[in-house]
């Protein structure tokens, strides 16, 4: 492959993975995606090809549409729960981020409610509100009809819709809004904590690599007792760990979160989503298999001193 054919690619290729990331929730599927779709790239007869940027986002939507089919994948996350993996503010697989749809489309409440539709739903919502795709040229990546991704497009936006935001939140308000949640929490008294909560706030947590199965809980107390528990630095805690971990606030998939770290190494994190001021909904995560890529990131930049050390 000559080097313009090759810098080509490359400078498609954050695109390529933000597409493939939205469709699948996995930034190492998405990647995968985009290398096959390189593959492709490499052996295609490019005289034929009018609109490489066309031709690049078909390949990689269908792609990824192929893996959301696969019957390893639907036995995976039929299992019974499924959280994305997460990425730190900034990360270039989170795409574009100059809209609300844009913001929206990459938000864990958002993949979330994505993995109900069916795959070619969630292609036509994630094309047209997060890359802003004709009907046309979306019919055409998809061998669908315009109207069909019309129809597909009202469907899954009425489906989204339950999820909508306030917006952006930036790295000094996140920071604030996880420095209340971690003093409440830490403070021992769980009104504090439930005050901060919506009146009909869900938490999920998933098996932290003890297990598969998620623990989920939709009432205030409940949910402030569970955390304030989780926040009591004990030394058998320390001991499970490997040492005294630090929680650090930070920006993830466009909410706030809490990222506990050990040795700059992410052990786990809690995503915070936001609804008028309060918390509605708290996302942990601690199996580290989900933290590949939201790793090589955080050890790539600076970080504002710890909210708290155990």
């Amino acid at each position: 492959m000559d080097t313009a054919h090759l810098g080509y690619f490359e400078v498609n290729r954050d695109r390529l993975a933000s597409i493939a990331y939205r469709l699948l929730g996995s930034a190492a599927d998405a990647e995968d995606a985009v290398q096959d779709a390189f593959l492709r790239w490499q052996c295609a007869d490019r005289s034929h090809i009018e609109v490489p940027e066309a031709w690049l986002t078909k390949v990689v939507t269908n792609l990824s549409l192929d893996r959301l089919r696969s019957a390893q994948l639907r036995h995976e996350r039929a299992v019974g729960d499924w959280l994305p993996e997460p990425l730190l503010d900034g990360d270039p697989m989170l795409g574009p981020a100059d809209t609300v749809e844009q913001r929206e489309s990459v938000t864990l409440a958002v993949l979330v409610l994505l993995e109900s539709l069916t795959p070619i739903e969630r292609a036509v919502y994630v094309l047209r509100e997060a890359f802003s795709h004709s009907h046309a040229e979306i019919a055409t990546i998809l061998d669908i009809t315009e109207s069909a991704s019309q129809q597909h497009t009202h469907r899954a936006r009425r489906h989204v819709a339950t999820k909508r935001t306030l917006g952006a939140v930036d790295g000094a308000a996140a920071r604030r809004i996880v420095e209340a949640f971690v003093n409440a929490a830490a403070s021992g008294d769980t009104e504090r904590l439930v005050a901060l909560l919506t009146d009909d706030a869900t938490a999920i947590a998933d098996g932290a690599n003890w297990t598969t199965k998620f623990t989920r809980y939709s009432v205030p107390d409940r949910i402030a007792a569970a955390i304030r528990a989780n926040f009591k630095p004990t030394p058998a805690r320390r001991k499970l760990l490997g040492g005294a971990p630090a929680i650090h606030a930070a920006v993830v998939n466009g909410s706030p979160a809490l990222v506990v770290t050990l040795e700059d190494r992410v052990r786990g994190l809690a995503v915070l989503e936001m609804r008028d001021g309060k918390v509605s909904a708290v996302r942990s995560m601690g199996t580290t298999a989900r933290f590949g890529r939201l790793i090589k990131e955080w050890r790539r930049r600076e970080h504002d001193a710890p909210l708290m050390e155990w």
